[in-house]
């Protein structure tokens, strides 16, 4: 893949319920740009972002992927996140990479619940969003109760760009507004291009011969209804993320996707300014910027190494020059710079702003790290840390095997996966993990005994509520007075922290000992 400059570069994340297809969406984007020279299916166990192995078990991504495609001398890279709550922070934290990003909602089933979670965090970046309504080749719920859905559930005008003839085994295309032809739908092909689309004007004959007399007859009267009920398109709403263009299609299928891309590409900008601490940083800066969103150990095993994952956010990523890394204090080179797709990688010299490379980690990085030109010391906004809600005790069985548990633990609190304690005033003797959803606790059992060849034991704890002390040094943490219920701890950083099983308990507590502040989230 050639280099690409800023203002031919954009970063979309996909977002949507566990289900709605973004996997799939995102392997018929892969495959109608050339990325990749066929499609391939979660039930097959052979997409290209669902490379890993419990992923393919679950049928299900635990992961952000990054699929990188070029279309139309631009390159576009696809985030695509885990659906499942569970693993929901993962999610959150890509957020903070995309400039834009694309709801995929079942057609049978509307908004869900992971949706409207999800949404909400696109509506604070203000980012432009885009709606995809997936599986049309199902039977789906009714079009217009869809776009009401949207609206009311989420808050947020619809502009229907193209409209679906049909669902399920009566689906035959969909109608684009702008030219007035119908696109027709085949189901010949199963992810291959030949004979997919044809495109028919609507006053055609021809296209009696695609829609039976009803179906022409509720098009029209949908249409006419569209048209004069429906908000009109407004670039400047898209760009603020106040409309949002809907299209309709079929990822399994590989229907409107191209028609997705095309209109996709035109209604985007190059990337956004980003927030730090000394103001906005522009991506036309000269000098080099860019912050760690992801971080992932052992993604390819003939690698066995750790990637950091960075997106670029002002100036030019040179591979021979120096950078300063501010959280670390220190210049350095950025080692193997690389260019990611999936699990695949090829090496770099350069890249631009808005753009996201990899570079090896031998263990400084952290989520939210922020790198930039030397001479220059600043930081990016930082990128909340969610409270967990589910805690273990976890102990290795073979006590020979220490320092790979320790090592393998501590390789994925870094990447944001688990968050590990231990008690307050020890060392790593007890170590207490803190997840946001149970099957993270799964999926730390598989890595540990995969990744470490370590078997590990769980024992679950019955706190359910964490807070951070936001004013730890004004307050000394031995001397705070708690209820039956409370147990002090510290996290990787040495921050202390307070968990509860109850949650009357944290006010209790604050009462107890005036002048403590204590908070939900840690930045």
């Amino acid at each position: 893949m050639k280099v690409y400059r800023t203002d031919e570069i954009r970063n979309v994340v996909l977002l949507g319920h566990g289900g709605s297809g973004k996997t799939s969406l995102a392997e018929a984007m892969a495959y109608v740009s050339g990325a990749t020279s066929r499609m391939g299916k979660i039930a097959d166990g052979n997409t290209i972002s669902d490379f890993d192995k419990e992923e393919q078990k679950r049928e299900f991504s635990i992961s952000t992927s990054l699929v990188p495609i070029e279309w139309e001398k631009a390159k576009i890279n696809i985030l695509d996140t885990p659906g499942h709550q569970d693993f929901s922070e993962d999610t959150y934290r890509t957020l903070m990479a995309a400039d834009s990003a694309v709801m995929v909602i079942d057609g049978s089933k509307g908004v869900e619940a992971q949706t409207r979670k999800l949404f909400k965090v696109c509506v604070m970046r203000h980012i432009p969003i885009f709606t995809f309504i997936n599986k049309m080749d199902r039977d789906a719920n009714d079009t217009f109760d869809l776009l009401d859905e949207i609206e009311k559930e989420l808050g947020i005008a619809t502009c229907p760009i193209n409209w679906p003839i049909g669902s399920g085994k009566k689906f035959r295309g969909v109608y684009d507004r702008n030219t007035e032809k119908i696109l027709t739908f085949s189901d010949t092909q199963k992810g291959t291009k030949e004979g997919v689309i044809e495109e028919i004007p609507l006053s055609d004959s021809r296209a009696d011969e695609i829609m039976d007399p009803e179906q022409k007859a509720q098009l029209l009267d949908e249409i006419e209804l569209l048209d004069g009920a429906s908000a009109d398109f407004d670039q400047e709403l898209v760009s603020k993320g106040k409309l949002t263009p809907v299209f309709f299609g079929s990822a399994l299928t590989n229907f409107g996707v191209e028609t997705f891309l095309e209109h996709f590409l035109k209604m985007t900008t190059s990337p956004l300014p980003r927030v730090s601490d000394i103001g906005e940083i522009d991506p036309m800066d000269d000098d080099f910027s860019a912050f760690v969103f992801k971080i992932q150990a052992n993604m390819n095993k003939a690698h066995r190494d750790r990637i950091a994952f960075m997106r670029i956010c002002s100036g030019k990523f040179d591979a021979s020059q120096e950078v300063y890394h501010v959280q670390g204090d220190k210049k350095m080179r950025l080692l193997q710079p690389q260019q990611m797709m999936a699990e695949s990688r090829h090496v770099v010299d350069e890249a631009y702003a808005g753009d996201i490379i990899g570079v090896f980690d031998p263990g400084i990085f952290s989520i939210g790290d922020t790198i930039c030109a030397p001479g220059k010391k600043f930081a990016f906004e930082g990128i909340p840390t969610f409270a967990p809600e589910h805690f273990a005790r976890v102990r290795q069985i073979d006590t020979m095997k220490r320092k790979q548990f320790v090592k393998g633990i501590n390789q994925i609190a870094q990447e944001g996966a688990i968050q590990i304690f231990q008690e307050f005033n020890t060392g790593m003797e007890e170590i207490i993990v803190g997840v946001v959803g149970v099957l993270q606790f799964d999926v730390l059992k598989y890595r540990l005994e995969n990744e470490y060849n370590v078997d590990i034991r769980l024992e679950t704890l019955p706190y359910e509520h964490i807070r951070w002390i936001a004013n730890k040094e004004e307050v000394k943490v031995d001397k705070i007075i708690g209820t039956s219920d409370m147990k002090k701890v510290t996290d990787l950083k040495g921050n202390p922290l307070l968990l509860f099983v109850n949650s009357w308990s944290v006010g209790m507590t604050e009462d107890r000992n005036p002048g403590l502040i204590l908070t939900e989230f840690s930045k």
